[in-house]
């Protein structure tokens, strides 16, 4: 500040005692802490500082030591990040955030052209004091948060998790009706993600809302530098395609179950037009997010629901959260994000898996991995390059029954429809059968036990990935190879609970 010309006054003058130890004592004194704790209104406080000489402070700004950036250095030292250890700075901060009433406290710079302007009015309002002192208090928590995780593990050996998250806000109700709900913010997030979303339109989110819009977001961040639905009912992707057009990809997303698209939340990695949303005419749907509308699209939803939820959220890079997090009663799961699809490539069987079906698989994975375990996904190739689930198994305790139970069923069941409505000139039985022999079945994880090769062998499926693994893989695999199906191995489990 002398430097830039400023008149100060250094704290000695003020104390009438030299700063010392290397500036670590300075600032914790009567004649700067009574100045700023002083209650102005207060006869008994404003008359003690006269008599000790002590003249009130009404600004207090300060910028902590970068405790927080010195540790993010790999090169930084102990004894580096001791000596940022700010120990004044906050015991002015929370003299002055206590004291808001009188004295405003500033401790981050994007605040002071705010700060200033209010100045040059004549007077910060006790609002802005207020919102103030709350920032104080809230960047000292964060401040000895970090030196608590820092010195936690650096000096005892204990890994100390501590998050934050702000802007609390009551739902109508949790999952159930008689269970109560609140939905918090994480700040600073810059990545896609529902909690950054504008509602345009629609009733208030609930908890569900939030569980499985995250659920249609994720999926179809896999496909956002394309043109993708995804269509989700209880977290699970019962719908997901890509396609030329972002109608195409719609019509063929909700192909992959119409049953269970009621009531769903739709993701569209695309502006939608009217012409695109004309198709949701008479079917219900609880969400719609996409990156933006047109403005006919907008007024369409508008007046297709009060109820409906329609959100906007850009699905540009952002930097995205290393972890996840999941509470459980006594105790916090922490884990590293689910990035990538496989490993290797293995095929394992005498029957090639041939190369240009590897696109589809990579779509049948993708669907696979944001699927609930045990979780097998159904996925055909409607046109060259573009592709749609047509089934999944979702969620059971073993995987067989999702295959035999759920997704093969289920397929046989979509192409039905899909026959009824494209008429290709060839018999029902011969249609279902030609498909899905194209078709690839992708598994989560690996099988247990020949019997899923077995049953996805009787209803036609000829192309299978999964990760491998398991003790009975020389019996997977042999029961394949007897049955001309063609196993592909990736290395990479995906379950997801």
């Amino acid at each position: 500040m002398k430097d830039a010309g400023i008149k100060v006054t250094d704290v000695s003058e003020v104390t009438g005692f030299p700063e010392m130890m290397d500036g670590r004592v300075k600032t914790l004194h009567p004649r700067v802490h009574g100045a700023i704790l002083a209650l102005h209104d207060n006869p008994t406080h404003v008359k003690e500082a006269e008599k000790e000489g002590i003249e009130l402070i009404d600004i207090v700004v300060v910028n902590l030591y970068p405790f927080e950036k010195v540790i993010a250095r790999e090169s930084a030292s102990l004894d580096e990040a001791i000596e940022n250890i700010d120990i004044g700075g906050p015991a002015l901060v929370r003299a002055a955030a206590k004291n808001y009433r009188y004295v405003t406290v500033v401790t981050d710079p994007q605040d002071y052209p705010a700060v200033l302007e209010e100045l040059e009015s004549g007077e910060i309002s006790l609002k802005t004091r207020e919102r103030l002192a709350v920032k104080a208090f809230r960047r000292v928590a964060d401040y000895d948060c970090a030196i608590d995780r820092y010195l936690s593990l650096r000096l005892a050996g204990e890994d100390i998790l501590r998050l934050k998250f702000v802007e609390g806000r009551a739902l109508r109700y949790g999952e159930n009706w008689h269970q109560s709900a609140k939905f918090y913010k994480e700040p600073d997030i810059t990545e896609p993600s529902v909690a950054n979303a504008i509602q345009l339109h629609g009733k208030t989110l609930s908890y569900n809302n939030y569980v499985d819009a995250e659920s249609a977001l994720n999926v179809a961040l896999e496909f956002k530098d394309g043109i993708a639905v995804s269509v989700v009912k209880h977290s699970n992707p019962c719908g997901l395609a890509t396609g030329r057009t972002l109608t195409e990809a719609l019509v063929r997303a909700w192909d992959g179950d119409p049953v269970s698209s009621f009531g769903s939340i739709i993701c569209m990695t695309r502006k939608p037009e009217l012409p695109t949303l004309e198709f949701l005419k008479g079917r219900f749907v609880e969400l719609v997010i996409a990156p933006g509308y047109g403005e006919d699209a907008l007024l369409f939803l508008k007046n297709k629901s009060k109820d409906l939820r329609v959100l906007e959220l850009p699905m540009d890079d952002g930097a995205q959260l290393e972890n996840t997090y999941h509470y459980i009663v006594g105790g916090m799961l922490v884990q590293s994000r689910n990035r990538g699809l496989y490993e290797k490539w293995d095929t394992v069987t005498e029957q090639p898996f041939p190369e240009e079906k590897r696109g589809l698989a990579e779509f049948a994975m993708t669907a696979c991995k944001h699927t609930k375990s045990n979780a097998v996904v159904i996925a055909r190739e409607y046109e060259k390059g573009f592709y749609q689930i047509l089934s999944i198994g979702a969620g059971q305790p073993n995987r067989v029954d999702a295959i035999r139970k759920l997704a093969a069923t289920k397929a046989v069941e979509n192409l039905k429809l899909l026959y009824a409505r494209e008429k290709p000139g060839m018999d029902e039985e011969e249609y279902i059968r030609s498909v899905l022999g194209e078709c690839v079945l992708a598994s989560d994880a690996f099988f247990p036990f020949d019997d899923s090769i077995v049953y996805s062998a009787e209803n036609h499926i000829r192309y299978i990935v999964s990760p491998g693994g398991s003790i009975r893989d020389k019996e997977v695999i042999a029961t394949a190879n007897r049955l001309g199906v063609s196993l592909v191995f990736t290395g990479m489990r995906h379950f997801l609970h």
